[in-house]
């Protein structure tokens, strides 16, 4: 068998769920051909390949890419003087309410061209990448209006183009409220199914939809709406749920088949059972978490007591999570919410994979799926939450390359 590259000598991470655990694979070989594996497994199994390039991996580490599954990386401007009010004491929803928050964003990204929106994006993405990630979901939600919106999200396939990375989008027009609205938030949501998001599918923008279900955002009437349009569209939905409070949005987020429920920190236990039972994954966002000062935790122990899958996202974004390091977001998934290595990696990679709807092309390294890789300097993989600062990462590889 003829291969364009082969993989030898390595530790291998694989995250096959037909394998236990994380599918390790001691002494074994990964081959590619045309960006796809054709072989994984251990040395004594290999079959006769022969290749054009041999790499010795010479006992290092491989793992899946890793998956951002949960970021707002496209935007205009930062918000580091809310950071200074929130020092001073301030909270999120307080500086939201009054007209900070999300709003300020959408007033720097109204005013960005799409190539000074990929130029401030790029940084962030690198970032990303240099930390072993192959895959990245990006939302808009800082138009709040069609223009605006469709230039975020044609930004976020323009990043796909400029670096070697999978680019997910997610339409989120329904984000927050534009100040043009005059508080009327039904009349917005009925502009944004009747003529935003037809608008966004027509063009191909997006490979999702996603809401922000909340006090300070929407409620579950208004994201219903949103939801039942983007399925007549053939969309898949995604949800901000239980942030703030509980307004049972993991629940209607379920109803709905939405590929993930996000934050989550209010969920209750009809949530995580709801989750569990339509494959609802629970993206979890420390990150969040962290920056704003929360003190609720998501509910992990209803999460793993109903077998609810559970991913990690950095949540990039100018406001609540300024965040774009991957594997810092796994350092604080294991201090602040006490998530296992064995449930980090497999947050970061499979159970990320699912949280997109991609889990038969990327995740885990099986024969058929795309070959991204991310090749480690450490001798244990609780190396990679361990450290914090620290990147270990030897080598990345995606799609062959």
């Amino acid at each position: 068998m003829k291969v364009d590259r082969l993989w030898t000598n390595a530790r291998i991470a694989t995250l096959d769920p037909a394998r236990p655990g994380l599918g390790i694979i001691e002494s074994g070989t990964i081959a590619a051909q045309d960006g796809r594996i054709i072989w994984v497994g251990p040395k004594s199994e290999q079959p006769a390949l022969e290749t054009i390039e041999r790499i010795d991996a010479e006992g290092r580490w491989i793992t899946p890419g890793l998956i951002d599954c949960h970021t707002h990386l496209v935007y205009g401007g930062n918000r580091a003087h809310e950071f200074e009010l929130r020092l001073g004491g301030a909270t999120y929803e307080e500086i939201a309410r009054a007209g900070g928050g999300i709003l300020s964003t959408v007033k720097a990204t109204r005013a960005a061209s799409e190539e000074r929106l990929v130029a401030q994006a790029l940084p962030r993405l690198d970032a990303l990448l240099a930390e072993g990630v192959t895959t990245v979901e990006i939302k808009s939600g800082y138009g709040l209006e069609l223009e605006t919106e469709a230039r975020q999200l044609r930004a976020a396939r323009a990043l796909g183009a400029r670096r070697p990375v999978s680019i997910t989008t997610t339409f989120l027009g329904a984000h927050a409220l534009p100040p043009e609205a005059d508080g009327d938030k039904d009349k917005y949501i009925a502009r944004l199914c009747a003529q935003m998001l037809p608008a966004i599918a027509a063009e191909k923008l997006a490979d999702a939809v996603d809401a922000f279900m909340e006090g300070i955002a929407f409620s579950g009437g208004q994201t219903a709406r949103v939801f039942e349009v983007a399925k007549r569209l053939g969309l898949p939905v995604k949800l901000h749920a239980d942030q703030l409070s509980n307004l049972g949005g993991a629940t209607l987020a379920a109803r709905y088949g939405a590929l993930s429920a996000d934050h989550l920190e209010h969920t209750d236990e009809a949530g995580a059972v709801a989750m569990a039972k339509a494959g609802t994954v629970a993206v979890l966002l420390p990150g969040a978490f962290y920056f704003i000062r929360e003190t609720q935790k998501p509910p992990v122990d209803l999460f793993r007591k109903h077998r609810t899958r559970i991913a990690i996202a950095t949540d990039s974004n100018p406001g609540s999570s300024p965040l774009t390091s991957l594997l810092l977001t796994m350092n604080m998934a294991a201090t602040l919410f006490r998530l296992t290595v064995d449930e980090i990696i497999a947050a970061v990679t499979r159970e990320a994979a699912h949280a997109l709807g991609r889990q038969s092309e990327i995740g885990t390294l099986e024969v058929g799926k795309s070959c991204d890789l991310a090749i480690w300097n450490v001798e244990r993989l609780a190396e990679l939450p361990y450290r914090i600062g620290f990147n270990p990462l030897h080598a990345r590889v995606w799609r062959g390359q």
